[in-house]
């Protein structure tokens, strides 16, 4: 039997922890994976990004089992950031590194998107009644 991945449930765990400890949640994010949304300025040279997740630095935080999403302000730009679970190598405390390193993970497979058929406009004719 194979299970999901476990690093969103660690991912999410470590940030509530880090929070809770009022300490700074830093994600260490492998930018050349595949559907990582990141400004390109700010990658490394190994490319790589650190990015500041602390909830006073960040707008519209989501963290679903495949990705995590945000708002954030680079060189005083707003951009959207998308980050795939699969691309985190790390969460950790800015303050004393504390957290949690992952190992490489496959690149999951995409998914093909669901084939929806059109919906079929029943044409129904109102009906209304005089109330007396």
């Amino acid at each position: 039997m194979t299970m999901t991945s476990s690093r969103p449930y660690l991912i999410r765990a470590l940030y509530e922890w880090i929070n809770d400890n009022n300490l700074t949640p830093y994600l260490l994010v492998n930018a050349n994976e595949q559907d990582v949304s990141v400004p390109q300025d700010f990658v490394g040279k190994d490319g790589q990004i650190i990015l500041n997740v602390a909830p006073n630095a960040i707008m519209g935080l989501d963290m679903s089992n495949d990705a995590i999403s945000f708002n954030a302000r680079f060189g005083g730009v707003p951009t959207d950031l998308y980050v795939p679970n699969h691309a985190v190598m790390g969460i950790y405390a800015k303050e004393n590194g504390k957290g949690m390193m992952f190992e490489p993970e496959p690149t999951p497979p995409s998914t093909p998107p669901k084939e929806t058929k059109p919906k079929e406009k029943s044409v129904k004719k109102p009906i209304l009644k005089v109330v007396k």
